[in-house]
C-alpha cells in the first residue's frame, strides 16, 4: 500500500480546481438567490457549497476557546504552548484566575483526528481547573530525521506532561490512549515519582478488550498484524515535511469510521443541502461546524498505530498483565495514591461497557474508596465526553473525584 497516499494526493490535486469552481459559481448565485422571483437558485448555490466543501484538512482547527466564565465574571483564555516535541504540543489554556485551580492533564486520542474533537471537554473543564491537553501532530508533519514514535514514546509523552505539571496534578483519558495513561501511572508509581496524579480519570477506553466486544475489536482479531501493514500503512508522498514516514493515514481511519454510521453521515448531509437552501443558516452552521473538525484529519506514525492494534486490540498486554515500557513490566497493582474514576457509555458501541471498568481489577494496591466506576445511561460513545449528559450529569462526578483528591 506504498502508493496509497501518492493517490490519494493526486486525487486532492486534481479536485482543487473543481472546488474553486463551486466557490466561484457560488459566490456569483448568492446574490442573484436574495432578488425577488430567484428564490429557486438557492438550491443550486447550496449544491454548489456542498461541492466546495467535499475535501479533508490536514491541519488542526482553531479550539475557539478564547474566554470563559469563572463564578461572576469572564475571564480571556489563551493557548500557550507549555512543552513542545516533534511529535505532540502540551496545550496549556491559560486563565488570568486569582485562586488556583486543580491541574488536569486531559489525554486525548491518537487515532485519526485532531484533540479539536475534545473542545467542548476541555470547555466544560475550564471554568474550575487549570486544563493542560495533549495536542498530538500530524505525522505527516514530523521529517524522518526525528525518528520513530511508537507505544513507549506515548507512554514517555503522558510522563513527561505529568512531570511539567508537577505534584498535585490529575489525568484524564479519553478513549484509546486509557491504556497508555494507566501504564504511565503504574510506572511513575513504582518509579515513586512526585508527579504521580492525585486522581486518573479514564473514559470509554479499552483496557480490556475482550469484554463485550465490538466491530472495532473483532475486526483487530480477524486480522494479522501483517494484514494491518500490508494493507493500511502508506508511506508519505514527497510534497510533505514528513516525507518517506510509513503512516496510517488520517483518511483510511476516517473512511472506516463513516462506513460504520454511513446512514446518519448522508442524513446529516442532506440536512446541511436543505438548511443551506432554505437560508436556515444556524442549523446549516451547527452541522459545518461539526464536519469541518471530523474531516479535519491527521495520520498515526506507522509504529504507534500497529502497536496500538497489537497490544490492545489483538491481545491486551495490559489486561494479561504482560505489558512493557522500555522492557520493564508494568505493574497497575503498583499504584496506591491515585484515586481511579472509570467511565462508560451504555450505548457505546466502538468501546462497550465493562472494557474500561476491567481496570478496576488491575489496580488491585488501591483501597475500595479509592475506586469509582459511573456507567451513562444513553449514550454512545462521544457523548461520554462531550454533549448535554457530559455537562450535566458526567462532569459533576469527574469534578467530585478531582475534588475529593486535591491537594
Amino acid at each position: 500500500m506504498s502508493g496509497l497516499y501518492s493517490a490519494y494526493q493526486w486525487q486532492t490535486d486534481a479536485l482543487e480546481a473543481v472546488r474553486k469552481a463551486a466557490d466561484q459559481a457560488q459566490a456569483f448565485l448568492d446574490p442573484l438567490a436574495a432578488l425577488p422571483g430567484f428564490g429557486g437558485l438557492t438550491y443550486f448555490g447550496a449544491a454548489w457549497e456542498m461541492i466546495a466543501r467535499t475535501k479533508l484538512t490536514h491541519e488542526r482547527p482553531a479550539y475557539r476557546i478564547s474566554e470563559v466564565a469563572v463564578g461572576n465574571r469572564v475571564v480571556p483564555v489563551t493557548e500557550e504552548a507549555a512543552v513542545v516535541t516533534p511529535f505532540a504540543t502540551l496545550l496549556h489554556f491559560k486563565k488570568d484566575v486569582e485562586a488556583p485551580r486543580p491541574k488536569v492533564l486531559v489525554v486525548a486520542p491518537l487515532s485519526g483526528h485532531f484533540a479539536t474533537l475534545l473542545r467542548n471537554t476541555v470547555l466544560t473543564l475550564l471554568p474550575e481547573h487549570d486544563v493542560y491537553l495533549t495536542d498530538w501532530h500530524n505525522a505527516r508533519d514530523v521529517p524522518l530525521t526525528d525518528g520513530p514514535f511508537g507505544f513507549d514514546e506515548y507512554i514517555e509523552h503522558i510522563i513527561r506532561f505529568l512531570e511539567h505539571l508537577g505534584p498535585d496534578n490529575h489525568m484524564i483519558a479519553v478513549c484509546q490512549p486509557c491504556v497508555h495513561a494507566l501504564a504511565a501511572v503504574a510506572v511513575m508509581a513504582e518509579d515513586k515519582n512526585p508527579a504521580q496524579p492525585r486522581s486518573m480519570t479514564l473514559m470509554a477506553g479499552p483496557v480490556d478488550t475482550r469484554v463485550n466486544p465490538t466491530k472495532v475489536n473483532d475486526l483487530a482479531r480477524e486480522h494479522s498484524i501483517k494484514w494491518f501493514e500490508q494493507n493500511l500503512v502508506s508511506v508519505v508522498p514527497p510534497c510533505h515535511k514528513g516525507a518517506g514516514r510509513r503512516v496510517y493515514p488520517g483518511f483510511v481511519q476516517l473512511t472506516a469510521f463513516m462506513s460504520m454510521n454511513s446512514l446518519r453521515h448522508v442524513r446529516a448531509h442532506r440536512d446541511m443541502f436543505l438548511h443551506i437552501a432554505k437560508g436556515e443558516v444556524d442549523k446549516a452552521e451547527a452541522i459545518k461546524t461539526f464536519y469541518d473538525e471530523y474531516f479535519a484529519v491527521l495520520d498515526l506514525a506507522a509504529e504507534f498505530y500497529l502497536e496500538t492494534v497489537s497490544k490492545v486490540f489483538q491481545d491486551p498486554l495490559l489486561a494479561k498483565g504482560e505489558l512493557t515500557y522500555r522492557g520493564r513490566l508494568v505493574k497497575p497493582a503498583a499504584i496506591k495514591r491515585t484515586a481511579l474514576l472509570t467511565v462508560e457509555g451504555e450505548r457505546d458501541d466502538i468501546c462497550a461497557p465493562g472494557q474500561t471498568l476491567a481496570a478496576h481489577e488491575l489496580c488491585t494496591g488501591l483501597r475500595p474508596y479509592m475506586k469509582r466506576h459511573h456507567l451513562q445511561a444513553g449514550v454512545g460513545h462521544y457523548g461520554v465526553f462531550s454533549g448535554k449528559r457530559w455537562d450535566t450529569q458526567i462532569y459533576p462526578i469527574v469534578r467530585n473525584m478531582i475534588l475529593s483528591m486535591a491537594g
